[in-house]
């Protein structure tokens, strides 16, 4: 009989605190952290030789979209990789859970392009849950229930306020899905049909999620014109409920650069009077999406041939075009390029009629086709019949994301999903560095190179602060009795090789990651091992 499954030797230990790194060895037995000390003559089953190495917690990322790709392919290569050991699904409104049958097509538009290749046989938290588990997966998987979910389930995409029953279904649904494990709320405020709630509406949501000793998650109304009343709204929400709040990738958005400073006053105030609201962001500046993501909420839920048929009025597309700029309902945060015609920094990059534009930007291509730059880039949305895709050039400050990584309320997300480098999910998945490189990205450019953080504080903004906002007791830290979830790194190797252009490459760097005892990557290879569990939420 072995003494230890695993004994880690001679690493530097970054406990996760936030304390300065110390020599130790960690021995690991049943999944849990059983030692951390001198481990001298004990067997072990498995030793890793980790001198040289940084031995941290595992990095939990607070804010993720992996709820379908999950179930699409259960390694999760692209978030394992670079040492992520647990992700919180459900976030910007938007969950695999509650649904109702009858609006399943509604709940799938949630999750395009990946809803076809999935079953789609649950209704509950739980049942989607007990899914993940029949699945298997590689990393742990902690749920927030989506605000926008639920009333999908229940109004389906109305623009207009509950009636007292409709609102007492969703209450109803919100507290199941807590009971069933999630830990807590999300709101996507900037999405339908998030957006068409009130803040009252939010509240009583809220109300049932404080019962329980959740959070609330939310996406903001709006990081741009409206970033400072948003942030209020947020922090409303939370006094008025009693429930602690987390400000999703909290970067303003082109539109609302130089209120950062106002917004954290707002949020330290909050503190003061006895709120726990925090933060998360991460550091990419540019986003790739669809072209029909700058289109007004009230046409999400048609199809693209009903988007194009609209398009193709002269009078209707004017009104589009005014109902984007005066943006009286806020679009998300890339929107803001377009409301203030920075169609510099809108480029192409991928179609198949128009293979000749890829990779020049709108004001090029209204130019070479003689055209206005909103109606070359409406034209060219339906001379591909909605299957082209761009990019969002610098619509986040450097500066910005700087400052928040800097603060100490603020953790490290990725604001991105569980994806791989072959199948489906590399023709499907969108084109974002963080699914791949985030976490290596902020140790190399960040600590490493700029010295903009100590090691020791971002490692603490990547595990104990997620867990504690999350209420993780047993994650997050090395400590005797906590589960296994570590990550082994060369400081001096790590490096992310994600790009715009080049998404699906790996990190270098990460040698070896642990989740729950088991080693998922070895040597800076996956094992194949599905050792994640699904994390419920105690209530």
């Amino acid at each position: 009989m072995f003494e230890y499954d695993i004994v880690i030797k001679g690493g530097y230990v970054i406990d996760g605190t936030g304390n300065p790194w110390f020599r130790a060895d960690i021995g690991i037995l049943n999944g849990k952290i059983v030692k951390v000390g001198r481990i001298n003559g004990e067997s072990a089953e498995k030793a890793i030789d980790a001198d040289k190495l940084f031995v941290t917690p595992g990095f939990i990322d607070i804010h993720t979209h992996s709820d379908i790709t999950l179930l699409v392919n259960p390694k999760a290569d692209s978030k394992i990789r670079q040492g992520v050991t647990t992700d919180v699904v459900g976030n910007c409104g938007i969950s695999a859970a509650p649904i109702k049958k009858e609006r399943l097509e509604l709940h799938k538009k949630h999750f395009e392009p990946y809803s076809e290749y999935v079953s789609w046989n649950w209704n509950t938290m739980g049942e989607y849950f007990k899914q993940l588990e029949e699945n298997g997966i590689s990393m742990n998987i902690a749920a927030l229930v989506g605000h926008g979910t639920v009333r999908t389930a229940v109004m389906g995409f109305d623009d207009r306020a509950p009636t007292k029953d409709e609102l007492d279904e969703m209450k109803a649904l919100v507290e199941q899905s807590i009971v069933d494990g999630a830990f807590g709320l999300s709101t996507g405020l900037v999405y339908p049909p998030s957006c068409f709630a009130s803040t009252e509406e939010i509240v009583e949501l809220c109300k049932v999620v404080a019962k329980y000793g959740g959070i609330y998650a939310t996406h903001i109304r709006g990081e741009r014109e409206t970033f400072i009343e948003a942030v209020r709204e947020a922090i409303y929400i939370g006094e008025k409920a009693s429930v602690p709040v987390q400000l999703s990738h909290n970067a303003p958005k082109y539109g609302a650069w130089g209120k950062l400073k106002e917004s954290l006053k707002i949020v330290e105030e909050a503190r003061e009077r006895g709120l726990d609201v925090t933060l998360d962001n991460d550091t990419q500046r540019d986003w790739h999406g669809s072209l029909t993501s700058i289109l007004p909420p009230r046409m999400h839920s048609l199809s693209v041939k009903e988007i194009i048929d609209i398009l193709k009025s002269p009078s209707e597309r004017e009104k589009i075009k005014q109902e984007i700029i005066e943006d009286k309902i806020p679009g998300f945060g890339p929107v803001g390029l377009v409301k203030h015609g920075k169609w510099d920094k809108i480029i192409l990059f991928s179609c198949k009629r128009n293979k000749d534009l890829i990779g020049k930007n709108f004001v090029e291509i209204g130019e070479l086709r003689g055209e206005d730059p909103f109606d070359a880039y409406l034209n060219i949305l339906i001379e591909e019949e909605g299957e082209a895709e761009v990019i969002f050039k610098e619509y986040i400050s450097e500066e910005d994301i700087e400052t928040l990584l800097k603060h100490p309320w603020v953790m490290v997300s990725t604001d991105s999903e569980a994806t791989a480098s072959y199948g489906v999910l590399k023709e499907l998945s969108t084109y974002y560095p963080a699914n791949y490189g985030e976490y290596p990205r902020v140790l190399e450019k960040y600590v490493r190179e700029k010295k903009l953080l100590r090691l020791e504080e971002a490692i603490r903004k990547m595990t104990s602060f997620p867990a504690q906002k999350l209420g993780l007791m047993n994650r997050g830290l090395i400590r005797e009795g906590m589960w296994a979830d570590i990550v082994i790194f060369d400081l001096k190797k790590i490096r992310d090789r994600a790009t715009n252009r080049f998404p699906h490459e790996y990190p270098e760097g990460i040698e070896y990651v642990i989740i729950n005892g088991k080693i998922v990557v070895e040597k800076g290879k996956y094992t194949g091992v599905l050792a994640g569990k699904v994390l419920r939420h105690k209530v």
